[in-house]
């Protein structure tokens, strides 16, 4: 990427050097170093002299061509992605009224104020950084560039191992309303979504070229959440009075409170800001601020009225996937949930996407999409990674604690910890000491949450897979 241009404009190097020094000093204060750390190398360029093992490589993917609103609808796509019909039964239910109300409330303001602190960020050092790794190495160095990848995979992978769950759940949805043998079971069903997402990320090159997707996406995000907040309003309506006591004993509610706090975080994050603001046209932190402000205000009444009303109409019985539980015509729930199967299958291709990325770029997969040797490799490297991804979906198909690891062990640590800290360092010499007593508290505080709720998540797995066998039928 090149750097801005005031920044290549020779003449300012052409004075004596006491301009020169002065002209140094001020471009560093200008990108932002430490002053002493920012060095004009011969090209030009401003570099750091303790980041110079970190380069940002070419990409083959498509950057700075995307609105900040069909941006903000790739962001939006995650957020009202089908994980939206777990959420009265993975959040609600664990906290109850009061706490799931306030803790959804809070983590959206939270989780803004993190992507924000994380997007501002998005051009410091007169540099793009278009992968959360590349800024976190040209902020910390060379270990954290790999302990952020390490971190990011971690976390896109069980968001996708949970994406194919859930469009297996929808498939075995349709299946059990027609068809009551249980001949076809869940991991069948995984299966077949995974072929899906796989046929799809083949056919989609890059993350820009979502495009007329994201209108569909929208259509059936809106198709599942209208379906399923207006048959539980029916349901709630007909219903005898619910049950709104959190379940389980004095020790499994604290351990289940604790990963519905990790559920909060999951619900709000991409792990992925600096790779989906890559695509954004310029100006980039401005326009990636409208797309946030977008998500965090539009796209999040959809994610409220669904969580809301399928708590209010089952209490303590909704399930994690909010159409098992609604009445209604059949040929209505078979609409959703086969809306709730595709809408997975393009979401699941937006966290996919910094892996296809990395590769490509690895392999210098570029040029038309259609090329023998590129649609070759989509196959093979992309079918493969699914494969392996729905191979774990089917082995441990349980959803909720899924979410909940996901949260604890990556969401926590780069969406709030890491966030807080990067822009503690990089804006050290702009903040006030309450303002860096403040981002100091956030790591800390968000450290011990996420400690906490990686062993809470830990336990819900081992208990559950002491009750089911492996590649269970849930």
């Amino acid at each position: 990427m090149e750097p801005r241009s005031h920044l290549s404009s020779p003449q300012i190097f052409d004075s004596g050097e006491e301009e020169e020094k002065e002209a140094r000093r001020l471009l560093a204060e200008e990108m932002e170093f430490p002053e002493g750390n920012g060095v004009v190398g011969g090209d030009g360029k401003v570099h750091s002299d303790y980041h110079l093992d970190i380069e940002m490589p070419d990409t083959a993917h498509q950057i700075s061509h995307d609105s900040w609103f069909q941006v903000g609808f790739v962001l939006t796509t995650g957020i009202n992605s089908a994980y939206v019909l777990g959420y009265s039964g993975t959040i609600m239910v664990p906290l109850g009224w009061v706490g799931g109300v306030v803790g959804l409330i809070l983590a959206t303001m939270i989780s803004l104020y993190a992507n924000t602190l994380v997007a501002k960020l998005h051009e410091f050092g007169g540099k793009r950084h278009i992968r959360y790794r590349d800024l976190a190495g040209f902020i910390y160095g060379k270990n954290a560039y790999a302990l952020t990848w390490g971190l990011q995979y971690v976390n896109l992978f069980m968001i996708n191992v949970g994406y194919i769950i859930l469009a297996g759940s929808a498939l075995k949805a349709v299946y059990v309303l027609f068809r009551d043998d249980n001949d076809m079971k869940l991991p069948y069903f995984i299966a077949l979504a995974g072929l899906a997402c796989g046929v799809f990320a083949i056919c989609i090159p890059h993350l820009s070229a979502l495009r007329i997707w994201l209108a569909f996406s929208t259509f059936f995000s809106l198709v599942y959440i209208v379906v399923g907040f207006s048959l539980a309003l029916k349901d709630g309506i007909n219903a005898p009075p619910r049950d709104y006591s959190i379940p389980g004993t004095k020790v499994g509610k604290i351990f289940t409170i604790i990963g519905a706090a990790a559920n909060l975080v999951f619900a709000f994050n991409t792990g992925m800001l600096p790779e989906i603001q890559a695509t954004v046209r310029p100006p980039v932190v401005q326009n990636m601020m409208k797309a946030l402000y977008f998500q965090f205000t539009v796209g999040v009444l959809p994610m409220y009225a669904v969580t809301f009303m399928g708590y209010w109409a089952y209490g303590s019985e909704t399930s994690a996937y909010l159409l098992n539980n609604v009445k209604g015509p059949i040929w209505v729930k078979t609409f959703a949930n086969i809306c709730a199967f595709l809408q997975t299958v393009i979401a699941l291709h937006i966290f996919a996407s910094p892996m296809y990325e990395y590769l490509d770029t690895k392999f210098g997969i570029k040029g038309s999409a259609l090329a023998v040797r590129n649609l070759s490799f989509r196959i093979l490297v992309r079918g493969g990674y699914l494969a392996i991804t729905s191979l774990v979906s089917a082995l441990l198909p349980f959803l909720g604690d899924f979410m909940s690891l996901t949260g604890a062990v990556s969401t926590f640590p780069l969406t709030f910890i890491l966030a807080n800290h990067m822009y503690l360092i990089a804006k050290k010499n702009r903040l006030s000491f309450l303002q860096k007593k403040w981002h100091w508290l956030n790591v800390v505080l968000f450290s011990a949450m996420s400690a906490a709720a990686a062993v809470a998540a830990v336990r819900l797995i081992v208990v559950h897979s002491t009750t089911y066998d492996v590649f269970a039928d849930l």
